[in-house]
């Protein structure tokens, strides 16, 4: 089986990209997981696959799974790489476009310069739509941590949660740099009150239009960039009064703009995407037995 493909990055939250209109793909977990594997496959944190939408006004159906093969709902620096890639791949100069995915529907805006400004949707704070368990709605909520995943520090610790189309958990820190991503990340990320886990950001407030960013992806570990994480912690912030849209959101890949005018408003991201090859996979390319 030979299969074309591209492989994308939105500030080095990195990508494989197959259009599934063009050509006849056969996914499964196993080829998604030999695949992503950054020393005998390709490597990547998310597969992206571009399929062809039969509902009017809608471009495109996108479809996400992490490098664990697992679907997702969302993708934010995904859905600026798609956007890209459609513009490329388009016979027009067709420059916004709307696709659909797991959770509803995206306009994707391909401004100059590569980048690219996305309507993610409305976020959604009640604990049901995270989802979240065993709690109403609050600004914050308390998350102890299971006996075997005790720390000193970190027996209880103090979240917000919402939702950008996936399920977001935010902590404040004193510095983003210094946060315990990898310890704190994995053992919030499948949290039983996570029914389907969830994204884990580590916030620092710089000022008021400006945070500094880490997060531990579900499904994935802690990435250069995460779109909706971006998204789910400038918002959060703004919602409890501690920051103004728009916010520009620093990760260790670079830098977001978001904004969001209040609740039953669109989330509005903008940030760069980048191809970073085009090449072709013969008989699967690595071994994937």
């Amino acid at each position: 089986m030979s299969i074309r493909f591209t492989k994308m990055h939105g500030l080095g939250n990195d990508f494989m990209v197959l259009d599934a209109r063009r050509q006849k793909i056969h996914v499964t977990e196993t080829l998604i997981k030999c695949w992503s594997d950054r020393h005998t496959g390709i490597g990547f944190d998310q597969l992206l696959i571009l399929e062809s939408s039969d509902t009017l006004g809608i471009d495109f159906r996108y479809r996400i799974f992490n490098a664990d093969a697992t679907e997702v709902e969302h993708c934010g620096n995904g859905a600026r790489c798609v956007a890209l890639f459609a513009h490329r791949h388009s016979h027009s100069t067709q420059q916004e476009f709307r696709c659909s995915t797991m959770k509803g529907e995206l306009t994707l805006s391909v401004l100059g310069n590569n980048r690219v400004s996305v309507a993610m949707g409305i976020p959604s704070f009640e604990p049901a739509a995270i989802p979240l368990l065993g709690c109403e709605r609050a600004d914050s909520y308390h998350l102890t941590l299971e006996a075997a995943e005790r720390h000193d520090s970190h027996d209880v610790i103090e979240i917000g949660a919402l939702s950008i189309g996936n399920p977001h958990a935010i902590m404040w820190v004193e510095s983003a740099e210094r946060a315990p991503v990898e310890l704190v990340g994995p053992r919030v990320e499948g949290h039983h009150r996570f029914p389907a886990r969830v994204n884990v950001g580590f916030a620092e407030i710089v000022s008021r239009g400006q945070l500094n960013l880490r997060v531990y992806e579900r499904g994935v570990g802690e990435t250069q960039a995460c779109g909706t994480g971006a998204c789910a912690a400038a918002v959060y912030g703004i919602q409890t009064g501690k920051l103004d849209s728009p916010v520009t959101v620093t990760l260790p890949g670079g830098k977001l703009e978001i904004e969001w005018r209040g609740e039953d408003q669109q989330v509005i991201m903008t940030g760069p995407a980048s191809f970073v090859y085009d090449a072709e996979l013969l008989d699967n390319g690595p071994e994937c037995d």
